[in-house]
Formats: structure tokens, C-alpha cells, sequence
């Protein structure tokens, strides 16, 4: 790697290099209740809300005591959008509420409140991971993008899982493109706050100028 995209990195990493879990306050380990937040949060951000509401209703949702399948499914739905509404969860908090409600029987009833047999079902394959998750209500391609992206940190078979958002931001930052040759420029442990940035990064209308306009 030349200075320039070292340079790149390191600026993309300081400015953008927050996961949404650690923004969320989930302490992201292989363990049942960490992954389930994980994929509420991701639940949260499946439909078109700003970053920063999806993640404060995490954490209203998770301050409620929602932290688990079994606490999301034993709470009210009026429970649930009352949480949302705090975070000022607007037009998508009833839909969002049910949603998570149901997600979470579907949790408990097929995996038995584990996420990691989720993963069991689907033998290690990244595909089969995806396709399981969207399964889930409200989880399409982008909650289950976000959902491998922020796990590859805790299932190894999920790395490097750069999606099509990290790609573009990564070449209009002149970077490599595919998911091997962005693994290459970090150390594994920090793979998921690169994509995250990224993933920033494309989102943001002069954030990929301004990384380069700085470095």
C-alpha cells in the first residue's frame, strides 16, 4: 500500500470509524444477547430513518429492559412504540414495533433464542447466513448487509464483508474495490469499523472529497 491510501485510512478511520453497535452501546461478543441487540439495530435501520434515530431507539429500546428475545416478545407493542416514539422514531414506529415483536417469536421459536444456530443452520456459508436473516420481518439486503458487516467481527466465515456502499465509497477514495484487497489495508479486529466508515462515507455527500481533499 502507497502513503496516499495509508494516509486515506487512517483519516477514513479517525473521522467515520465508529460501528453502529458501538454507537448503540452493544458490547458485540458471540453470545446470544449481544447478537439479538445486533439485529434489532438492524431491524431499526431497515427502513428509510437517519442513522442517529435508529440508534438512539436502540438504546431506548435496550435502556426498556428489550435486550433479548424473550424481553422483546414478553413486552407490550404499546410498550415497543413508546420506546421508538422517545427516539422520535417517526411514521415507521408502529410497523417497527410489530415487526421487532414478531422477529422476535420467530427468534425464539426457530433458534430457540440463539442467533449462533442461525449461523449453525446455514454451515458457516456468508450466503446462507443472508438468506436466513432475511427471513426475519424487516430484514432485507440492507439489514442483513449491515447485520454481516458489524458480525464479521465475532464469525470469522463473514470476512471481509465489504458490501456494494463500502465498494464505492472505497473507489472514489482510491482504494482497492473488492472485499480481499480492503482486508489487506487493516488488521482483522478493525475490518468492521472499516466497512462501517465506508459505508459512511457513501452516505455523506462530501465526505469522500473532504478525505481527500484533507489527506
Amino acid at each position: 500500500m502507497t502513503k496516499q491510501p495509508r494516509t486515506t485510512v487512517r483519516r477514513l478511520l479517525d473521522a467515520y470509524g465508529q460501528t453502529h453497535a458501538e454507537e448503540a452501546g452493544i458490547k458485540l461478543r458471540n453470545a446470544p444477547a449481544p447478537l439479538y441487540q445486533l439485529l434489532a439495530l438492524c431491524v431499526l435501520f431497515s427502513v428509510r430513518i437517519k442513522a442517529d434515530i435508529a440508534v438512539t431507539a436502540a438504546r431506548e429500546l435496550f435502556e426498556a429492559g428489550m435486550r433479548t428475545p424473550s424481553a422483546m416478545a414478553d413486552a407490550s407493542w404499546q410498550d415497543r412504540v413508546d420506546a421508538l416514539g422517545r427516539a422520535h422514531y417517526r411514521r415507521y414506529d408502529e410497523s417497527t414495533a410489530t415487526a421487532l415483536g414478531a422477529g422476535a417469536e420467530l427468534v425464539l421459536d426457530r433458534y430457540r433464542g440463539d442467533l449462533r444456530r442461525l449461523r449453525d443452520a446455514a454451515d458457516g456459508d456468508p450466503g446462507r447466513i443472508r438468506e436466513l436473516l432475511r427471513e426475519i420481518p424487516r430484514i432485507g439486503p440492507v439489514g442483513a448487509n449491515i447485520f454481516c458487516r458489524e458480525a464479521q467481527a465475532v464469525w470469522p466465515e463473514l470476512r471481509p464483508s465489504f458490501d456494494d456502499r463500502a465498494r464505492e465509497a472505497a473507489s472514489k477514495l482510491g482504494l482497492p474495490t473488492s472485499p480481499d484487497g480492503l482486508a489487506r489495508l487493516v488488521d482483522t479486529d478493525t475490518l468492521p469499523r472499516l466497512a462501517a466508515a465506508l459505508v459512511r462515507v457513501e452516505l455523506s455527500k462530501d465526505a469522500a472529497d473532504d478525505l481527500l481533499r484533507t489527506g
